[in-house]
């Protein structure tokens, strides 16, 4: 068995138990969200003691989330595929895609079965729009069931938002996206934010110690790496923080911006 396939039942079973601190859970408290338990909520508010700018990073990258979807459908791609993506929130990425091509298709992946329910029952009537219960840590299992929607002989763009800090080193993130990108068409794109290590990261790091899952902090040179792992070159304006990558009216200036210790680029496969 690979580092890839290690997440087993009981690994599954913390992370739906509403006496645990779910990851996904503790991210919709920080948006103002109502899915999510007291286990959750407490956590939370420990990270935001430790860091009070928590909040603002979790708005600023489901921001980022928005814009970068937005960009990459006029960039002509019609096809998404939206790893760890959490519970469903305002500005979901099928609904940010079709509103620039009607016809836009996004699978949705999450191994938690609540947020997958939650998911189907929104995405109920959309023909154009699924949602997998699968673990990013294997890849192959998602492709796979993606492309019963998805034609990866089109450009896709492939989205891992504030997901991969939750991969260790022994389950290899570099080898994530390298796996998940190489049976993507030439055009194709990879949008990948996440935390970076700073002081205020590694204090609220504590708060997730006994949540479904612990934070793992990397460097900016490590987060960058995961694009030249994928085979993609990153565009304008680069990786930056999240508020940075192509703002818009409502951004927040230059000094506010570095509060928000999220890195977010979109990366192009050639």
């Amino acid at each position: 068995m690979d580092a890839l396939s290690r997440r087993g039942p009981e690994q599954r079973a913390r992370a739906i138990n509403p006496n645990v601190p779910n990851v996904a859970r503790m991210y919709d408290c920080f948006l103002g969200g109502k899915d999510n338990y007291e286990a959750d909520r407490a956590a939370a508010a420990e990270a935001l003691r430790l860091n009070p700018d928590a909040a603002l990073c979790a708005r600023e990258n489901r921001a980022f989330l928005g814009r970068a979807v937005r960009h990459v459908a006029k960039w002509g791609v019609r096809q998404f595929l939206d790893v760890g993506t959490g519970f469903p929130s305002m500005g979901n990425v099928h609904e940010v895609a079709q509103s620039v091509h009607g016809d836009a298709r996004t699978v949705y992946v999450d191994y938690d079965p609540v947020v997958v329910q939650h998911g189907r029952a929104l995405l109920a009537t959309d023909e154009h729009t699924a949602m997998v219960e699968e673990d990013l840590r294997k890849p192959g299992r998602i492709l796979e069931q993606a492309a019963d929607l998805l034609d990866f002989g089109r450009p896709v763009c492939v989205l891992l938002v504030a997901c991969l800090h939750f991969v260790t080193a022994t389950e290899d993130p570099y080898r994530i996206v390298k796996w998940l990108m190489r049976s993507t068409a030439p055009g194709s794109y990879l949008v990948i934010s996440h935390v970076i290590k700073t002081p205020k990261t590694i204090a609220a790091a504590a708060a997730y110690r006994s949540a479904s899952a612990p934070v793992v902090l990397r460097t900016e040179e490590q987060v960058g790496r995961l694009f030249t792992a994928a085979g993609v070159e990153v565009v304008e304006p680069g990786l930056v923080r999240v508020p940075s990558w192509r703002p818009d009216l409502n951004a927040l200036a230059g000094e506010d911006a570095a509060r928000v210790d999220f890195l977010g680029g979109v990366g192009r496969k050639a």
